[in-house]
């Protein structure tokens, strides 16, 4: 199944680092030849005093969209491709999520800051809820190991480690169409890597001898499995490389990412009940907190 982003819409909010966004976007779109829409959406906060609401001004509300429309114009400034900007005030997810279904975009990318602890329990941040409710894959660019990375490190533009969590479900299998589709675009190494959760098999009545016995079954058939879901042409134009690991989903992805020096994780996105997502979050939520490479999350159609 060849993949091709026509249509790519990132987001910023004009930080330095949500800006990297924006150059990975603009590699993606040079890549695939799309037509690259970047959006910066103002969300202006309700302000009262004394039980009297503030209201912008329209002409403060065009002062804010003008100065956003040139520093977008600075950021593409040199760069040889198809691009439109977009400029909009309100709710941030939401008008994005509208964004995409108008601009039929086959592809969003964002940037997290990476929230945590309390702040993140109750209020949760836009990628999260991104991740959820957009209706196209979801590429998320994550926070550098190093503060103050420049532009130059994104020079030479690709990915050539990439690697899929596979669980066999539906929408693990749709990542894996698109981390095959890429590898063969990028030249790249594929990883299928499919983590057994011990806790998820484990008998009480079992001695550990036996225990771990049944994990090692476990994994020799996951790796087995893993093998069936390689395309038989993939050989011939890519090296895939297969694992099985026990552990924490999101831990075991993690340290594998960072053992083979992956640069681009692709996730499917199950959904979670509100209870859920508000206080254990999602295996793709974590791994996207946890890692420095840009994570692609693949919604179902």
């Amino acid at each position: 199944m060849k993949i091709d982003f026509q249509r790519i819409l990132c987001a910023t909010d004009l930080s330095d680092f949500s800006n990297l966004a924006v150059i990975q976007a603009i590699g993606m779109a040079k890549e695939f030849g799309s037509m690259l829409y970047i959006c910066h959406v103002i969300d202006l906060p309700l302000v009262t005093m004394h039980g009297a609401a503030f209201i912008y001004q329209e002409d403060q509300i065009e002062e804010m969209k003008t100065a956003a429309l040139d520093q977008i114009k600075a950021l593409v400034a040199g760069s040889a491709l198809n691009w439109s900007p977009v400029v909009e005030t309100g709710p941030v997810s939401s008008t994005l999520c509208r964004l995409t279904v108008e601009k039929q975009a086959d592809l969003t990318i964002v940037s997290t800051h990476g929230r945590t602890g309390i702040k993140r329990l109750f209020l949760g941040s836009v990628t999260e809820r991104l991740l959820r409710t957009i209706a196209c894959p979801l590429m998320v660019v994550t926070p550098p190991d190093q503060p103050g990375m420049a532009k130059k490190q994104f020079k030479g533009f690709g990915f050539k480690q990439i690697m899929v969590g596979c669980d066999f479900s539906k929408d693990s299998g749709r990542a894996l169409e698109y981390g095959f589709s890429l590898a063969q675009e990028f030249e790249a190494v594929i990883h299928l890597v499919h983590v057994v959760e011990p806790f998820a098999y484990r008998d009480a009545m079992l001695k550990e001898p036996t225990k771990t016995e049944a994990i090692t079954d476990l994994t020799t058939g996951c790796r087995e499995r893993l093998e069936t879901l390689v395309p038989a042409d993939a050989h011939n134009w890519c090296r895939v490389e297969i694992a099985c690991e026990a552990g924490k989903p999101f831990q075991e992805l993690k340290s594998y990412a960072e053992a083979h020096r992956v640069d681009l994780i692709l996730l499917g996105v199950r959904g979670h009940s509100l209870v859920q997502t508000m206080l254990l979050g999602s295996t793709t939520d974590r791994v996207i907190r946890g890692v420095s490479c840009p994570v692609l999350s693949v919604c179902p159609p």
